[in-house]
């Protein structure tokens, strides 16, 4: 089993007695392993050690690209040490530029998403589910086909034809199966008259919904709920992000694709729509 501290106290040791660096400076190493130790993942796939500092990055958008710059050094050299001294294959998330936007959708509580679930008609349902349980952009939605939903997964194609794989909750999948039986719909999943529904019709009938139970909300803001709802159940950022298909976090660069039994273990141990179903 990987254990960072101890990583680390090597580390500080080699650096002490077989590099000669002195005590100031092991003390601020110290000072960045215990930043690093508090927020960042550490674990080992498909052989290999990764090291996701991204919570870090994060937690010091703010600070000095100095103070940034030291402490992703001393990080740096511990990826070093480990790859040339322990002789161990090491991947270092994170280590790029970080771009947050200034301001993000509040995100809808969850409480309040099942309420308004529960006054919803079928189809209404059927998008609300989509959009929150699976991160969509709404275009993304009106553009998935029958053909990309299968019993664990659902093929999107995002932004400049990107594809990625998402998984599908189990109480999701029947929910689509139910519709489909309702609906017959034949290439899209949304379809009216058997003709693609657009975005501009299905952000009609989000909004209709919403302004019915007397809340002002934009679809988006479910994507950004899909999100925050994951991170704050414990996702790893860099998993959300992939998910996502989205920079806005961190640079999707950065991340390696996760294994497929992995992701799909831990997005339906983070979704609420999952912690709800278990209950």
């Amino acid at each position: 089993m990987v254990n960072l501290k101890e990583d680390f106290n090597n580390f500080l040791f080699y650096l002490e007695k077989v590099r000669g660096y002195a005590s100031s400076s092991i003390v601020t190493y110290d000072n960045i392993f215990k930043e690093v130790l508090s927020s960042c993942n550490y674990y080992e796939e498909d052989q290999q050690l990764i090291l996701d500092i991204t919570p870090l990055r994060l937690e010091n958008i703010n600070n000095s690209k100095k103070t940034i710059s030291k402490k992703l050094s001393a990080i740096r050299s511990f990826v070093k040490y480990m790859y040339e001294q322990q002789e161990l294959e090491i991947k270092l998330l994170g280590d790029s530029v970080i771009k947050v936007p200034k301001t993000l959708p509040k995100p809808i509580d969850e409480n309040l998403i099942t309420e308004i679930l529960n006054c919803a008609s079928p189809t209404e349902h059927l998008i609300i589910s989509l959009l929150y349980g699976l991160g969509l952009r709404i275009s993304e939605l009106s553009t998935l086909k029958v053909s990309d939903i299968s019993a664990q997964w659902v093929q999107v194609v995002g932004k400049g034809n990107k594809s990625r794989q998402i998984p599908l909750l189990e109480s999701l999948f029947k929910e689509i199966q139910k519709y489909r039986k309702q609906e017959h719909p034949k290439v899209f999943l949304f379809e009216k008259k058997g003709i693609q529904m657009s975005s501009s019709q299905i952000r009609y009938l989000f909004s209709k919904l919403f302004k019915k139970s007397g809340v002002k909300a934009t679809p988006h803001q479910l994507r950004h709920s899909f999100a925050t709802h994951l991170l704050q159940n414990g996702a790893r950022i860099s998993d959300v992000s992939e998910l996502l298909g989205h920079s806005t976090m961190v640079s999707t660069q950065i991340y390696t694709a996760l294994g497929s039994n992995k992701k799909l273990n831990e997005y339906s141990k983070a979704h609420p729509l999952c912690l709800r179903d278990s209950k």
